[in-house]
């Protein structure tokens, strides 16, 4: 099948082409904006010195760095152990959730290849984010200095209250909608196409059937 081929059986159904991102876009803006729930991302920042790293060095060293990148896994199962989230959960009073749901709300890096550890919580409630955040931090530090024998744990940044949620994006869902919406038009297209077996023009003739066409009716408008 030629260039200009493919381009007939796309004009020839160009409404379907058309139509069908528009609605995939409506709908994700409508999921978007009027279904999906809104979630808050609080954060805090905490510096962790440990013991086998110089207090007294001014900066981060490559091999602290290195350190803190490799123990940055440990810093992530502790925050998010049950042993943090159960006391995260009793002191704030939290009810109706477990230790897991609230491990999985909780995010832990390092910021920016540097020894400062960020705790990221997403919440529905903006005020509960940040709470959480800095409750988790709060546990998280007597737990480091007393289970991983970390020198001390300071809080750079206390937790603000967020302002606009992280979550949805509307105009990204919608984008990747209308994407979709589109590729599924133009597949769908050609699949109609590659099942139609009927015969409409003297090329449909020749080529599926590999006769020659003598002639042709026209089609006469007789008023």
């Amino acid at each position: 099948m030629e260039i200009k081929q493919y381009f007939k059986i796309l004009v020839k159904r160009l409404w379907m082409i058309l139509t069908l991102p528009i609605v995939a876009g409506m709908v994700a803006f409508y999921v978007s904006v009027f279904i999906m729930q809104p979630v808050y991302e609080a954060n805090t920042t905490l510096y962790v010195i440990n013991r086998n790293s110089n207090a007294q060095q001014i900066g981060a060293s490559y091999n602290d760095i290195m350190v803190g990148q490799m123990l940055v896994k440990d810093y992530r199962e502790l925050v998010k152990s049950r042993t943090v989230t159960g006391i995260v959960i009793d002191e704030l009073k939290l009810e109706g959730i477990t230790e897991v749901k609230l491990a999985s709300k909780i995010s832990v890096n390092l910021k920016n290849d540097t020894r400062i550890l960020e705790i990221k919580v997403q919440d529905p409630n903006r005020e509960a984010a940040r709470r959480i955040a800095d409750k988790t931090a709060e546990v998280f530090i007597r737990k480091a200095i007393q289970l991983m024998k970390v020198e001390n744990v300071d809080v750079v940044d206390k937790a603000q209250l967020p302002v606009t949620p992280v979550k949805p994006k509307p105009l990204t869902n919608i984008a990747i909608a209308m994407l979709l919406g589109l590729f599924t038009a133009v597949g769908t297209v050609f699949l109609m196409e590659y099942l139609d077996d009927s015969l409409k023009t003297v090329e449909d003739v020749e080529q599926k059937l590999g006769l020659t066409v003598l002639g042709t009716i026209p089609v006469m408008d007789i008023k």
